[in-house]
C-alpha cells in the first residue's frame, strides 16, 4: 500500500504499531492527545478530523522503507481464527447537588455530549480511571460511590464500566481543547436534552433518580 485514501482508526493504530510506538509516543509525534490515539484503538472505524489526516499522511510519507513494509504487513487481514479482544473504558457520571457533569467531544463531523470516560489499561483499576480521567479532562475531584454496572457497548463494542460518583472539589474547565469542545454542570433533570434517553445505560438514570 503506496497511498492511504483515508485515514480511520484502524488504519492509524497499524501505521502506530509499524512504527513501534506507544500511544504516548504517537500521539507526541503527531501532536494530539494520548486519548484520541486510545480512541482510535476503540473505535477502529472512526474517521479523524483533516488536520489529523493530513499529519498521518505526512508520518507515512516520511517513513522508512521498513516501517512502511511493515505497514503493508499489518494491513492484510488477519486470520478468521483470530478473535479481536474488547477494549475496557472506565465511565464517571459525577453528581454535585441536582446536576451531573457532561463533555462535549469532538467528532470526525458531529459533536456529542457524554460523561467523562477513559480507557483502562491492562493493570490499572477502572474506578481509579474513572476518577483520574475526570480530573484530566475537567479539572473536577470527585470519589466514587457506587459502580453502576458494566456492559459491552452497542455502539463502540467496548467493555463499558460506569461509576456514580461524587463531586468533591475543583472549578469546571475544558482541559482537553483537542477531543472536547466543552464541560458543563447540567441539570439532572435535563441530561436527556444533552443524551438520548435511548442511549444512557438504563442503571444510570435509575441512580441519578435516587441520588
Amino acid at each position: 500500500m503506496d497511498v492511504v485514501d483515508q485515514w480511520n482508526g484502524q488504519r492509524a493504530c497499524t501505521l502506530q504499531a509499524a512504527l513501534r510506538m506507544t500511544n504516548e509516543a504517537f500521539a507526541g509525534h503527531l501532536g494530539v492527545a494520548v486519548r484520541t490515539v486510545a480512541s482510535w484503538h476503540a473505535e477502529p472505524q472512526i474517521v479523524p478530523r483533516s488536520e489529523i489526516q493530513a499529519a498521518l499522511d505526512t508520518t507515512f510519507e516520511r517513513a522508512g522503507e521498513s516501517v512502511r513494509l511493515r505497514f503493508n504487513v499489518l494491513s492484510r487481514p488477519a486470520p478468521t481464527s483470530v478473535q479481536p479482544q474488547a477494549l475496557t473504558v472506565a465511565i464517571a457520571v459525577v453528581v454535585r447537588g441536582d446536576e451531573v457533569l457532561l463533555v462535549c467531544r469532538r467528532g470526525s463531523d458531529s459533536l456529542t455530549w457524554q460523561f467523562p470516560a477513559g480507557m483502562v489499561k491492562p493493570g490499572s483499576a477502572a474506578d481509579a480511571v474513572a476518577i483520574q480521567e475526570t480530573h484530566s479532562e475537567t479539572g473536577v475531584h470527585c470519589a466514587v460511590r457506587q459502580h453502576l454496572g458494566s456492559r459491552l457497548h452497542p455502539i463502540t463494542g467496548v467493555i463499558a464500566n460506569y461509576y456514580l460518583c461524587d463531586y468533591l472539589a475543583g472549578e469546571v474547565s475544558n482541559r482537553d481543547p483537542l477531543e472536547n469542545v466543552d464541560v458543563t454542570w447540567v441539570p439532572r433533570s435535563s441530561l436527556t436534552r444533552f443524551i438520548p434517553q435511548d442511549k444512557i445505560y438504563s442503571p444510570i438514570m435509575a441512580a441519578l433518580e435516587d441520588a
